[in-house]
């Protein structure tokens, strides 16, 4: 099982908070690119954008920010975050 874990903080507050899982034979990168969708589309987001940082950043952590920089519509909140939280 995959388990992928999306919030949205404004300070230090959770707004918004989902898990998505996956148990389908897909690639890791496919099951990520995937639940992101699905959070941004349950959070009425457009997708951010991956920048080189944050690719690193997730990379290193199995968790990444975005913040505005990565998203081209203006957001109402200061991150979202998500993290790997579950692999096979």
């Amino acid at each position: 099982m995959f388990r992928l874990w999306g919030r949205t903080f404004q300070d230090t507050h959770v707004l918004q908070n989902t898990c998505i899982a996956d148990d389908s034979e897909d690639t890791r990168t496919h099951k990520i690119f995937r639940a992101l969708d699905q959070i941004c589309y349950e959070f009425d987001l457009a997708k951010p954008i991956w920048l080189e940082k944050n690719i690193k950043e997730f990379k290193r952590h199995n968790k990444v920010r975005f913040t505005q920089d990565n998203f081209i519509e203006t957001i109402e909140f200061d991150y979202l975050e998500i993290q790997v939280i579950e692999e096979d």
